[in-house]
């Protein structure tokens, strides 16, 4: 079958075709339409190298199992579509290859469609070696899809797409009608790169099926793909429907996991998950009936709850198709889960979904745990689930576990990098001896370079030295490239103009507050599309700048953000921002969104407004602004509002944050303004996970954490608070006491707990 053939084959079989098979070379779009028209099977069309502005591209017609209609580019990644550009493929025996989609998005709902309408979807097709890079719509909350299989039959694979900013999946197999359903489509040797996280529901790499359609079969093959760091959301793969095998797939530090969410009967089989250790890192998550989970290795995962290494679910009594299936005859064999965080029985369990796991074997599994913390836990009966077989080497396990064998075995690496027991008497427990990951070089394109994971800062290699004066920090932030270090001597640094910042850069002064920056603008830095900050070693003050609405330090433009940014201040004094009642230091607005801010050994004193604002999405859409916040061993003196102003609203589990650490720093008169609408000097307001611990508090307002959906993990301990309120703790969801735990603080000189 032509779907299931490599490019090379098909190019090849261009020789043995018969010798009517015609050639076109196209140079514009409407030579591109009159070779269409004229296109029969075995025909090429080869699109002219350069850039295809705008290009609504469509591809139809009837090739022939063996003699395919091609649609490629003149040289491979030469033919750039650009702007406003898309590809709609419909008919059958058809195959796009070659093509980059890059500097630009899509006027759609998706950039590739394997339908031109409704009534004229893709059979037996084909897309290999195309890359998608960064084609996103510029704002982050408007959803589209990269890719959309309809239709039956049709083969996506060897492509290479990363970099998606906005919501909406990346790839979708869509059963909306009947001739999408049993769909038998391949989805195979693709590198799925980079996909930041979204900071809302809406980011998976790949779903399969819809809720609505959810008690269809789509029958579709997903092997041998990488998801490289595929963090948008906590679901990378979202399997909503039945029948589908996912199988030799490679995950590499992606926060998330794959989820049976939604249909029955699928097989998940010979994947590799490798967490190397970073936050939120999963595997599996299983829901619904005769789900079957074997053979699969899982290495340094770092996810909980939904995002477990092994999540087996509780379900809801009579689900609704939308909800949570209870999980029925599952088969969870012989797989590896190593260094690992978490497995879970029950997850999710609560008076919804109350339904527990019923006729499922859990069998020559081997595990072992990454700390000290709870391992397997369960949190709902598992008398429904039959265990045997299995071996734990390391790590807690809840009491009702208590049959399963436990005990120390050496681990040793075999060629295949994966680690395996060296006793023999255990050659049968855990993921087969035969697995082989499948390797980058070998998913993707040869001829598009993968991305690396560098720190944005100091990433050109270039130092530039700049001197005090009138606007000369302006022009040397004008002058640099991305990546460069502006290294600012000792001297008074005036600002004329707000700085508008759309490159990575770092200023770093003298130290000793020996550089300082004044600015006559409400702003200092604006940051905008593609920023990243890292401030060091300096005295910002706000003497100069005028009484303005809205002042802040620095502040995100008004207009939506694609990239997420980074944000980094050590050794940094700011003080005087109090022109007018609400002068913040650090404001994050709408549509826009920080991987990590981070503030440390550093000083704020005399600041009407706010240290951090990323509290701009009050919508409760489940959308927040910053997925980390650090504040360590900084002073913080008359602040009129919060250090730390952080908000995550509604009812969505579909994401990971915000998580917050605020350690050894100390708090004098801090969120006392009556201009301070949360009365506090910490708000956390929906925050997944926070750690407030050896702060020294006087003369300010109380800590406000305000718990919302899911496990949130707060606790504050050994705090002193003199002068200063207890915690206002608040559960807006949870039916019970406050889950803050409270231990070692000091209230007035008095210990309490």
């Amino acid at each position: 079958m032509f779907a299931g053939r490599s490019l090379v084959c098909a190019i090849l079989g261009l020789a043995a075709a018969p010798a009517a098979a015609d050639q076109f070379l196209v140079h514009d779009q409407a030579d591109y339409a009159r070779a269409l028209k004229r296109a029969e099977a075995g025909d090429t069309i080869m699109l002219a190298d350069g850039e295809w502005h705008d290009f609504d591209m469509v591809v139809t017609g009837s090739g022939d199992e063996d003699a395919p209609i091609m649609v490629t580019a003149q040289t491979k990644g030469g033919a750039i579509l650009t702007g406003r550009s898309s590809l709609r493929i419909g008919g059958e025996y058809l195959l796009v290859s070659g093509l980059v989609f890059k500097d630009g998005y899509s006027p759609r709902g998706e950039v590739i469609a394997f339908r031109v309408s409704e009534d004229n979807l893709a059979r037996h097709s084909r897309v290999t070696e195309v890359v998608i890079d960064g084609f996103s719509k510029p704002d982050r909350y408007e959803s589209d899809y990269w890719v959309g299989i309809y239709g039956r039959g049709n083969r996506f694979d060897h492509n290479h797409l990363v970099g998606k900013t906005n919501k909406g999946v990346t790839l979708a197999v869509r059963l909306d009608s009947e001739e999408s359903r049993e769909n038998a489509h391949r989805i195979d040797h693709n590198y799925f790169g980079p996909r930041q996280s979204l900071g809302s529901n809406g980011g998976e790499t790949l779903r399969i099926g819809t809720s609505h359609y959810s008690m269809f079969n789509s029958n579709t093959l997903v092997e041998n793909n990488v998801f490289d760091r595929t963090d948008g959301e906590v679901e990378i793969i979202s399997s909503k429907s039945g029948g589908n095998i996912f199988r030799g797939n490679l995950f590499l530090r992606s926060r998330g996991n794959l989820t049976l969410r939604h249909g029955d009967g699928n097989l998940v089989e010979r994947n590799v998950f490798m967490g190397h250790g970073k936050d939120y890192t999963g595997g599996i998550r299983v829901i619904n009936r005769d789900q079957i989970v074997r053979d699969n290795y899982m290495e340094g995962l770092r996810g909980t709850g939904f995002s477990s290494a092994l999540a087996i679910m509780n379900g809801v009594p009579n689900s609704p198709v939308n909800r949570y299936v209870e999980v029925e005859n599952a088969r969870v064999t012989n797989n590896s889960i190593l260094d690992s965080a978490r497995i879970g029985f029950g997850v999710g369990a609560d008076e919804e979904r109350s339904a527990v796991p019923s006729k499922t074997v859990f069998a020559g599994n081997l595990m072992s745990a990454s700390g000290s913390d709870a391992f397997l836990t369960v949190d709902s009966p598992v008398s429904g689930i039959t265990f045997s077989d299995n071996r734990v080497l390391s790590g807690d396990i809840d009491p009702a576990l208590s049959a399963l064998k436990s005990g120390a075995a050496e681990l040793l690496r075999a060629e295949n990098g994966l680690l395996y027991p060296a006793d023999p008497a255990l050659a049968g427990v855990g993921a087969p001896r035969d697995l082989a990951p499948v390797a980058l070089e070998d998913v993707g394109v040869t001829w598009y370079a993968k991305p690396n994971d560098d720190s944005p800062f100091g990433a050109s290699g270039t130092v530039t030295p700049v001197a005090p004066g009138n606007d000369t920090l302006v022009d040397a932030i004008t002058a640099a490239q991305s990546g460069d270090v502006l290294e600012l001597a000792a001297g008074r640094y005036v600002v004329e103009r707000t700085i508008g910042l759309d490159k990575a850069v770092t200023l770093r002064g003298a130290g000793d507050e020996a550089t300082v920056i004044v600015f006559a603008r409400p702003s200092l830095i604006e940051l905008r599309e593609g920023a990243h900050l890292q401030l060091a070693n300096l005295l910002i003050d706000g003497e100069l700048a005028p009484d303005s609405v809205g002042n802040s330090v620095i502040r995100t433009t008004i207009y939506p953000i694609q990239s997420n940014m980074q944000i980094e201040m050590d050794g940094v004094a700011v003080r005087h921002l109090t022109v007018n009642k609400s002068f913040s230091v650090l404001t994050l607005g709408k549509s826009t969104y920080a991987d990590r801010i981070k503030i440390s050994g550093s000083s704020f004193s005399d600041i009407s407004g706010a240290i951090v604002s990323a509290a701009a999405e009050t919508e409760d859409y489940g959308q927040y602004n910053v997925e980390y916040l650090d504040i360590a061993r900084s002073s913080f003196a008359n602040i009129g509002g919060p250090v730390a102003d952080i908000y995550r609203g509604g009812r969505d589990e579909s994401t990971f944050g915000p998580a917050v650490t605020i350690a050894r720093n100390t708090f004098v008169n801090v969120g006392e303004a009556a201009t301070n609408g949360s009365s506090a000097s910490v708000s956390l307001h929906g925050v997944q996970t926070a750690t407030i611990t050896r702060n020294a508090f006087t003369a300010s307002a109380p800590l406000r954490i305000v718990h919302t959906v899911g496990t949130p993990m707060t606790s504050v301990t050994q705090n002193s608070f003199t002068d200063t309120p207890a915690p206002e703790l608040v559960e807006l969801v949870f039916d019970g006491e406050s889950r803050v735990s409270l231990e070692d603080n000091a209230f007035d000189g008095v210990g309490v707990e």
